[in-house]
């Protein structure tokens, strides 16, 4: 692929709190996408309050990153009332962009938040380009694609719309059963509303096989006495197909996760940046960032519609793949040594792989480490307890410090 003939897609990084935002920003991200404490469709993470949001928006315009708000629920008559206000804040402090579902909202953000741009979710469904045309016509300046879809019908989605349209679509993270996450399951099951950003997951619980006459009878649906996850999605990981992605006009690459910690946020933008950045330049993509997205936890992987549609599903476990830890986080330099905080128990002359923000991952020897009294350790057994480190190396304050277990 000549890649001086194409735009550097955009890499947006999913933020659930300003740690989470801080991280992004940090590791490579263009641009975040966040939501408030309302009318968002993720419950689970903290989200921002509006001081927080104002917050968040002055800290990525410094360092010259976009924010997009999601205001993508689908709300009942008496959610409207509070709507107004909110879309007129967001304006006020500057968010760059609103990401919408509901046409109403759609039409109350014309109205009340003018100047801010309109990014149609993926819950719209948009999978042909008069749809996509439709919403840019009605004044949409981005579509964000439903993950349905093949790189051949973006390419032509791409080819049949405006270039003032721009095209975003997932490339990496947790993948719905139900298209374009329309699901009634969590509704039904536990009464929590996936529209309202409150899904319960309960595709990713096991199941067993009931005949309607015979109630009392249970089948496994495998052919041994296990349970199956017949609904559980794989993840998804495009890491590998940065080069695709790019040629077939994808605007900005979206990692999904505003639920997920701050160091998955960091591990994964820190990739696709290294990623997009070596494919731009005309360089392979180097083998290190594919292998950085397997130090996080993740279900099995798929790169989903993409080529068609391989096997979408993971039916012998509902759980995650965890084949590293974070042992600690740099905190800092302190009397010529390296202050850690503990997040998983390590060991005296264990290696380490150092996650740094900018930087390609490298690995270093925990040779010597000490307690708070300057007293020699074998171990850092206690949650978030202080270890000096002794090391020639410079790490950077925020670096995450993995180990590899099993």
């Amino acid at each position: 692929m000549e890649q001086k003939r194409y735009n550097a897609p955009e890499l947006l990084a999913p933020v659930g709190d300003m740690e989470r935002l801080i991280s992004a920003v940090r590791y490579g991200a263009d641009a975040v996408y966040l939501a408030g404490k309302s009318f968002g469709m993720r419950s689970a993470p903290s989200n921002f309050t509006n001081e927080e949001l104002e917050e968040a928006v002055k800290y990525c315009h410094a360092q010259g990153v976009k924010v997009y708000v999601t205001c993508n629920i689908l709300p009942h008559n008496a959610e409207l009332a509070a709507l107004p206000a909110f879309l007129e804040f967001c304006q006020t402090i500057g968010v760059d962009a609103f990401i919408m579902t509901d046409l109403g909202v759609m039409s109350m953000a014309k109205k009340y938040a003018p100047n801010v741009a309109i990014h149609i979710s993926t819950q719209a469904g948009v999978v042909n380009y008069e749809t996509a045309n439709a919403f840019y016509n009605m004044g949409a300046e981005r579509v964000v694609l439903a993950r349905e879809l093949s790189f051949e019908e973006i390419a032509e989605i791409r080819a049949k719309t405006p270039k003032a349209l721009e095209i975003e679509a997932f490339v990496h993270g947790a993948m719905c059963v139900s298209f374009s996450g329309r699901c009634l399951l969590s509704n039904y099951m536990t009464g929590r509303d996936a529209n309202h950003g409150d899904c319960a997951q309960p595709c990713r619980w096991d199941y067993y096989l009931i005949e309607r006459t015979r109630p009392d009878q249970v089948f496994t649906i495998e052919q041994d006495q296990k349970s199956t996850y017949v609904f559980n999605s794989r993840d998804m990981c495009m890491i590998e197909h940065i080069p695709q992605l790019i040629e077939c006009g994808i605007s900005s690459l979206k990692i999904e996760g505003r639920a997920k910690s701050a160091y998955y946020v960091a591990c994964v933008t820190n990739a696709y940046r290294h990623g997009i950045d070596a494919v731009m330049n005309g360089k392979p993509l180097p083998q290190w960032v594919v292998d950085e997205t397997e130090k996080i936890s993740h279900r099995a992987y798929s790169t989903g519609f993409y080529n068609g549609h391989e096997p979408g599903q993971t039916v012998n476990s509902g759980g995650y793949i965890r084949g590293w830890d974070v042992a600690a986080v740099c905190a800092g330099e302190e009397n010529g040594m390296v202050r850690l905080s503990q997040r998983n128990r390590f060991f005296r002359g264990e290696t380490v792989s150092v996650l740094e923000p900018g930087e390609v991952p490298y690995d270093l020897t925990l040779s010597e480490i000490y307690n708070e009294d300057m007293e020699p350790i074998e171990s850092a057994p206690h949650a978030t307890m202080t270890v000096y480190l002794k090391t020639d190396r410079k790490i950077k304050e925020s670096a995450f410090l993995r180990v590899k277990r099993g």
